[in-house]
């Protein structure tokens, strides 16, 4: 029980009394005054509505006002139609439906009728009736006492003074759909009835002056319960609205109850004699008789018969306090409508009770509440009223103020914690840093990472915080939250465990969170387990297997080189994730590129061949890196290796690879690994592929393997000549007797015509033991040969003479003597020439028309242009090559017989200045007889050639 002597008051709501718009001559405004005789009333649906019961009040205006019921909009017109013949008694407005129920009576004697209304269909002006029916319990006339409608439509419950209620089930606007039954009889008068909606269950309040009952009306049978053996007077019950649970509200002279529909709630000890009850947004309104005046009721709380002071209080439940307090006289009622309430004073004035704003509440009552440290009443008040979180959080911090100034730190923690969200965190963790109040710094941070507003710092803050306090379950359950749950920056989390020597739990959040990274550094830097880190980056993704491999081989090498050495085959080869059971359903891995792990073997060669050679075998198209390491590598080995067995094992894999054709691109790097390693074989082997027969015949002049120089020579002469020029000088220079090799070596060059016997005479003048013995067969066939030579070359100038004399006779002819042409067949059809026919100077004739069919050309006989043209491409062929100085130059430093190179140059006329005349100008019918007579030597001389 809540004595209300003990609550606060408060001026929430501006009084003032309604005026009458001003007139048009600017007077001013008078108070708004109700037609007299007016008390039943209801407000709903934009209107106030009032009827009236005292017809004989109003003098000489009776017959206008008799029995009417009024609608009283915002606009303050009065409207009105009559409902009854003779009196008003109770009205009720729904407030979702313009429906209005009425009771009244239309005739002397106790016979109440309801009349149902819809105001939005009118009848002949005034609203349409749509039901009319007697308000009776069964067969006994009695006075209605109270009546509530339910906004569905579908119930209505009258009570009456004999203690009877009557409910009407079905759609209570007409009379075909609905049942009217007796619900409830007994001895004590009605004074309250009110409907509850819980969803689909629906119960009816009924009380008496001496109990109170609820029905379930959603159960066949309306099960009820009693609830208490007490009751009120008339109009001094109200249901509450859903921030008060629906509560059923009883207002007794001593105190308030609230009641459940199956129990009893609260109670507040309220004294005094209440006369109306009324709920609205949230406040309990009530209207008691001043305690200097005694009660006089028709059942035990009606309003007074004489005219007394009244007292109006509105009560904040859930806050503990009086919003608004003010005395009237005599009131009517109190109506809520265009969110206000309206009070109704027997005299016919309306006073309006209009509610501040939020923020004017507040401030009114915030400076009393802070002074006498009332926060929580204001932290009440200003979420009642739907305060907005900025005020609220500023409610929290000076609270928050407040108590850590008194030293309370755990109250004023969770008054910060309230403002997370608001208040920079910077505020409040300066504050708790300086008091050195970590286990409350601690819980803020907590909230503040719960809330998902922490940053990289405060998640540093709070695992130093729980570092600092030593709390290992609590840092376990910071950490080990569900993916879906994380609150907190998990690389800044790691990072200060790391730092705090906690690396199982800086590892168990680096491995849930795949940070591959950060969890390999603390395995491998801080904990020194190499083997759980392999074990990690064999169940990673390709990717990032292969980038942490890179970063991390070296040192997997030096600690655990066997793994290490297996996971990069598997990884260059065919990798697929250990214990990924649906990767192992792929049709093919992945595989990274062996070349670029060849430095993480730095210091572990034996690893490093068992890695080359797998590659080389299971992947024959390995980059060319690995084949040049492996050669690299089995070169040195072989090099240092001492066993004479083992050497030559060595020595054969060594020259094995190089034969395997791997080596053509890189064959300059082949060739500098085998002569570093002085690798003889492969160094010979080599120069034969890279066609360098100059350098093994050197290699072997090197180590004066004169056998071997000649067989070099007879293997590769034929290639490239200058060998046995080579050596003749090489065998020339020595002093030793090698006159078996010389004379091997001159035998060929005779053979082949290499070098000038001058040349061969100068070669060998600078050994000291070559005689004239070894050189004298060699000059005699050479002179020989010579001799042979210069007789068919006199042979053959005669011959050209002769033919030349014999062309120039046949030209003088052309120019001094006719041609006669004794042809009598044609050339191309061998018929007998008929004219016109055509002749040419070669001796051809044609009949014109077999000339034209098969001639090409107007001025070229068609049997001799093909022969003519082989001549004049000839011709072209050389004065095109008469320009060809590079290759002439090129050709003249090779050769041995730099003379013949120049007599062909010279034979091709490439020193020749010629004049070549070949196809007409165009416009010209006819050519010169020189230009002919030119052309036709020229072809005669080829012919005769």
């Amino acid at each position: 029980m809540a004595a209300y002597l003990q609550w606060r008051r408060f001026v929430f709501f501006d009084r003032e009394t309604v005026k009458e718009p001003p007139g048009p001559d600017g007077a001013a405004a008078k108070p708004f005054a109700l037609p007299p005789g007016i008390t039943v009333c209801d407000s709903g649906r934009g209107s106030l509505v009032f009827g009236d019961i005292l017809p004989a009040a109003c003098g000489r205006r009776r017959h206008v006002l008799l029995w009417q019921i009024w609608f009283l909009p915002r606009s303050l017109q009065l409207s009105s139609f009559q409902a009854y013949k003779l009196r008003v008694t109770h009205l009720y407005q729904l407030k979702q439906h313009s429906i209005l129920v009425s009771v009244g009576e239309d005739e002397e004697g106790i016979n109440p009728l309801v009349k149902v209304w819809n105001l939005e269909k009118r009848d002949g002006g005034n609203p349409l009736c749509t039901r009319i029916f007697p308000a009776i319990p069964g067969n006994k006339p009695t006075v209605v006492s109270c009546l509530t409608v339910h906004e569905n439509l579908n119930f209505m419950a009258i009570g009456f003074a004999d203690g009877s209620v009557v409910l009407t089930k079905g759609d209570i606007t007409r009379d075909r759909h609905s049942k009217t039954q007796i619900l409830h009889e007994g001895s004590y008068p009605v004074t309250g009835l009110a409907f509850r909606q819980s969803g689909k269950t629906t119960h009816l309040f009924v009380v008496t002056t001496e109990n109170i009952q609820s029905y379930m009306l959603s159960v066949k049978d309306y099960p009820h319960l009693e609830l208490d053996t007490h009751g009120c007077g008339l109009r001094c019950s109200s249901l509450s609205d859903p921030s008060q649970d629906l509560q059923f509200i009883v207002a007794g002279n001593e105190c308030v109850y609230l009641y459940q529909p199956d129990e009893r709630g609260p109670c507040f000890a309220f004294e005094g004699q209440k006369l109306i009850v009324h709920w609205y947004r949230g406040y309990l309104i009530i209207v008691s008789k001043d305690r200097k005046t005694s009660p006089k009721s028709e059942f035990a709380g009606n309003e007074a018969q004489n005219s007394d002071k009244q007292v109006l209080n509105i009560y904040d439940l859930c806050n503990k306090f009086i919003a608004y307090s003010s005395v009237f006289d005599d009131i009517v009622d109190v109506l809520a409508e265009w969110g206000s309430l309206y009070v109704l004073t027997r005299d016919g004035k309306i006073h309006v009770l209009q509610e501040k704003d939020t923020q004017t509440k507040l401030e009114a009552c915030k400076s009393m509440l802070f002074r006498k440290n009332l926060f929580e009443m204001a932290i009440n008040l200003a979420k009642s009223h739907h305060l907005d979180s900025d005020g609220l959080s500023e409610i929290f911090r000076q609270y928050g103020d407040h108590l850590y100034n008194k030293g309370n730190h755990d109250g004023a923690i969770q008054q910060y914690i309230r403002t997370i969200g608001k208040l920079e965190p910077s505020y409040v963790i300066r504050k708790f840093l300086d008091a050195q109040r970590i286990h409350n710094l601690t819980a803020y941070l907590q909230t503040l990472h719960l809330q998902s507003l922490a940053n990289a710092d405060h998640t540093t803050l709070l695992l130093n915080c729980y570092t600092k306090l030593k709390d290992s379950s609590k840092l376990e359950e910071f950490i080990k939250t569900s993916d879906s749950e994380v609150r907190f920056d998990v690389e800044t989390a790691i990072k200060v465990l790391r730092q705090a020597g906690y690396y199982s739990h800086a590892v168990y959040l680096a491995e849930k969170h795949e940070h591959h990274e950060w969890y390999l550094k603390i395995q491998l830097e801080d904990i020194k387990n190499y083997q759980e880190a392999l074990h990690y980056i064999g169940k990673l993704p390709f990717e990032q297997a292969e980038s942490n491999m890179k970063r991390y081989g070296k040192i997997l090498m030096h600690h655990v080189p066997n793994e290490t050495t297996e996971l990069l085959k598997v990884l260059c080869t065919d990798y697929r994730p250990s214990g990924d059971s649906d990767s192992h359903g792929m049709l093919e891995g992945k595989k990274a590129n062996s070349e670029e792990f060849i430095p993480v073997f730095a210091n572990n060669s034996r690893e490093l061949k068992a890695f080359l050679e797998h590659m080389t075998e299971v992947q024959a198209d390995s980059p060319q890196g690995v084949y040049d390491t492996l050669l690299e590598l089995r070169l040195q080995n072989w090099a240092h290796e001492q066993d004479e067995q083992v050497k030559e094992k060595l020595h054969n894999e060594a020259l094995t690879l190089l034969k395997s054709g791997r080596f053509k691109t890189v064959f300059d790097k082949a060739l500098v690994l085998c002569q570093m390693h002085n690798f003889k074989d492969g160094v010979l082997y080599l120069y034969e592929q890279g066609k360098l027969f100059q350098q093994i015949m050197h290699y072997h002049m090197q180590n004066e393997q004169y056998k071997k120089v000649i067989e070099v020579c007879e293997l590769y002469g034929d290639q490239e000549a200058c060998l046995w020029e080579q050596a003749l000088g090489y065998f020339a220079r020595k002093e030793e007797d090698c006159k078996e090799y010389v004379a091997a070596v001159l035998k060929h060059i005779e053979n082949k015509n290499l070098m000038p016997p001058l040349l061969v005479v100068q070669t060998l003048a600078h050994n000291s033991t070559a005689t004239l013995s070894v050189i004298k067969d060699y000059l005699v066939n050479k002179l020989q040969k010579q001799s042979r030579q210069i007789e068919q070359d006199e042979q053959r100038i005669q011959k050209y003479r002769e033919e030349t004399t014999r062309i120039r006779q046949e030209i003088e002819e052309l120019k001094a003597s006719p041609k006669i042409f004794q042809k009598t067949k044609c050339s191309i059809c061998t018929s007998a020439l008929e004219l016109p026919s055509v002749h040419f100077l070669c001796g051809h004739s044609f009949h014109q028309h077999c000339f034209e069919s098969y001639s090409e050309s107007d001025s070229e006989c068609p049997t001799c242009m093909p022969e003519n043209r082989k001549v004049m491409d000839m011709i072209r062929a050389q004065e095109q090559k008469r320009d060809l100085h590079d290759q002439f130059q090129h050709q003249l430093k090779c050769s041995n017989d730099g003379f013949s190179v120049v007599a062909d140059y010279f034979g091709r006329g490439v020193f020749n200045k010629l004049t070549l005349i070949t196809d007409l100008p165009s416009g010209k019918a006819a050519t010169t007889l020189e230009a002919g007579l030119q052309r036709e030597l020229l072809i005669h001389t080829k012919r005769s050639t």
